[in-house]
């Protein structure tokens, strides 16, 4: 199959390109390296340096596509807080582009990388997609936003989308540094560079930690499931969480407690949406993995 991936130079992105390939599937990246790595592209992948929002230049790229997997965006909490014009433009105005062109090329299905950051924080655990959303930054609400475009299109164009809400991925060539790095990203630097971690408030906030390894698979399970595709919103997550405190003493070393900031108290994903649409079950464990982590940055 040909597939579409905007994002394809990011973490998440350039892992679903890989396995695409290795699958023996045909991929175009659309990505301005605003936040991917020029070498994290696959070179058997077709790369065209472009913004998803420039629309006529993208358009032609979607001719003859079956799947489009769209995960480009401003991604994370605290800059589009700092900057919630400019993350509403990239996340809405390029989601929307991305869909018009994906409508107008008739493709198969967009699967759509939702967040979790849509359901801000709730007192029901775990998390399940019929919850009422309660983002609680410009980008849980546009990413939600985004989820609502998607089944729009489904509903007025009959082009077949799904949104998968990810769960704090983590994995291979996850960002070590910059305004979009995660906690675990954060620490291993830390880590790396002998300073202490730093934990935001208490450290007792869980979050559900999932694979990239699984989200990708989810990805492709996703556009091959013919059980979605009419703006299904589906959980992608481990079903297990961990606080902040129980990653640090798995990542080791010397800890210090920051300033708390505005962000749910926990995240736990129910996955049973994923399992029984997509067949999907994930396989990665948290523990297990920052083990041999550590054994490939040295920190061991």
């Amino acid at each position: 199959m040909k597939c579409l991936i905007t994002g394809g130079a990011g973490f998440i992105g350039s892992n679903l390109t890989d396995e695409l390939i290795k699958q023996g599937n045909e991929v175009i990246i659309i990505d301005n390296l605003s936040t991917g790595l020029e070498e994290n592209i696959n070179k058997e992948a077709e790369f065209y340096k472009l913004d998803m929002r420039d629309f006529a230049k993208i358009k032609p790229l979607f001719e003859g596509v079956d799947y489009v997997f769209h995960l480009a965006a401003f991604a994370r909490v605290e800059p589009s807080i700092k900057d919630p014009i400019a993350s509403n433009d990239i996340n809405l105005n390029g989601t929307l582009s991305v869909l018009t062109a994906a409508r107008d090329a008739k493709v198969k299905k967009v699967i759509y990388s939702a967040s979790s950051s849509a359901y801000g924080d709730q007192v029901e655990m775990p998390l399940h997609e019929n919850m009422p959303t309660k983002a609680m930054s410009p980008y849980g609400l546009q990413k939600y936003i985004g989820e609502l475009y998607c089944r729009l299109f489904s509903d007025l164009y009959n082009l077949p989308t799904v949104s998968l809400r990810y769960f704090n991925v983590y994995g291979q060539r996850m960002l070590l540094e910059g305004a979009y790095c995660l906690v675990m990203g954060i620490f291993a630097n830390q880590r790396l560079k002998g300073q202490p971690l730093t934990i935001t408030g208490d450290g007792e906030q869980k979050r559900d930690f999932t694979s990239v390894i699984d989200v990708v698979e989810a990805n492709i399970l996703a556009a091959k499931s013919k059980n979605v595709g009419r703006g299904e919103v589906i959980n992608i997550g481990r079903g297990k969480n961990y606080s902040v405190n129980e990653v640090a003493l798995m990542i080791g070393g010397d800890s210090i407690h920051i300033p708390a900031r505005i962000e749910p108290r926990e995240t736990l994903a129910n996955n049973t949406l994923a399992h029984e649409l997509l067949n999907w079950t994930p396989k990665i464990n948290l523990p297990d993995w920052i083990k041999k982590y550590k054994i490939e940055l040295g920190i061991e």
